[in-house]
């Protein structure tokens, strides 16, 4: 294994030097820099990043937790995330929890005993204490696409009640009075209700009274839930869907049940992932900035780590309705 010894030696440095320039700490000339690294790079030297944290440096690592890597919001959010991530000289730690308080508090204490900079949490985490373990420790923790506001925390996430509201208030303007909605009982979700509710109530609609919560956020459960709904006297003419993933399961129940979408049931999803445009029909869905979101987590995060920033920002995003196909306005039957 090549040491720095062996990188001091070759480039004829000291090993102070070498470590000055990993680090990019004190003052060295351009032309012994470009030689250090070079040198760095021919004997393909790996710094001991273990050793470096047991020395109280930093190891230029970061814990993210997922809830759902086969989601495809999660994977393209991960991917927003570490690109940020690489920019900036870091590296990720990528697990997934699948909603599990067991998975979380496994992956937190593997993460920590890997003495990682600090934590982004896109999970579930309906069990706060592991979240308010981290945040007494002092160790930095940011969170993205869900919120905390009972915890002083750094937080990125889309406004998920607007969404809801945004949702349900277009079907409503095409006409739709009966809707359904396709939910999975965790907070994202949840507040995507909240303002789906909202929207009805304003316009002396109700809840379908067969509603029930998906147990799982895939196209399995999207439509399981649609064929069910579908069997109901007063079946919805309009479905919400809060993931894509879903709203590809109420579109392939619509078409197994002999319905035309859009024409005879329409279908809204959410987080405009890249499968929203390759499906038949295209989705109507409500975008989330995806790319946005995983820079900016990113921003507060170094900004913890590096600059010991304390100050905690609650960054809000708007999400935005895309018009594609799998939507249309309800067409009423004519009585003579």
């Amino acid at each position: 294994m090549v040491t720095i010894y062996d990188v001091a030696k070759t480039a004829g440095v000291s090993i102070a030097t070498v470590s000055k320039v990993l680090n990019n700490t004190g003052r060295i000339s351009e032309k012994t820099r470009k030689k250090v690294l070079c040198v760095v790079k021919n004997l393909d030297y790996q710094p001991n990043i273990m050793a470096s944290a047991l020395m109280g440096k930093k190891t230029k690592t970061i814990g993210l937790l997922i809830p759902d890597l086969a989601n495809p919001f999660f994977s393209e959010l991960a991917r927003n995330i570490e690109d940020s991530a690489q920019e900036l000289g870091y590296s990720l730690f990528i697990c997934s929890t699948d909603y599990l308080s067991e998975k979380e508090n496994k992956y937190i204490s593997l993460l920590r005993q890997k003495n990682v900079d600090g934590f982004i949490l896109a999970s579930g985490f309906e069990d706060l204490q592991k979240v308010e373990d981290l945040i007494k420790e002092d160790i930095p923790v940011s969170i993205v696409a869900r919120d905390f506001p009972m915890f002083p925390v750094n937080t990125v996430a889309v406004d998920d009640f607007i969404g809801g509201y945004q949702a349900t208030s277009y079907l409503i303007n095409l006409g739709h009075e009966n809707i359904g909605i396709i939910a999975r009982d965790v907070w994202s979700n949840r507040e995507r209700f909240r303002g789906y509710k909202q929207a009805l109530e304003e316009n002396n609609l109700k809840v379908p009274s067969y509603f029930e919560y998906a147990e799982e956020s895939n196209i399995i459960w999207g439509k399981r839930i649609t064929n069910k709904y579908l069997k109901h006297d007063h079946a919805p003419t309009a479905i919400f869907a809060c993931n894509d993933l879903l709203t590809i399961g109420a579109i392939q129940a619509a078409k197994e049940n002999g319905l035309i979408v859009p024409e005879q049931l329409s279908v809204v999803g959410f987080d405009d992932t890249a499968i929203a445009t390759i499906v038949d029909p295209p989705l109507t869905t409500i975008a989330q900035p995806i790319q946005v979101m995983g820079r900016e987590v990113m921003k507060l995060m170094i900004d913890m780590i590096e600059n010991q920033k304390m100050d905690k920002i609650r960054v809000t995003l708007m999400p935005e309705l895309v018009e594609r196909k799998s939507t249309a306005k309800i067409k009423r039957e004519v009585t003579s």
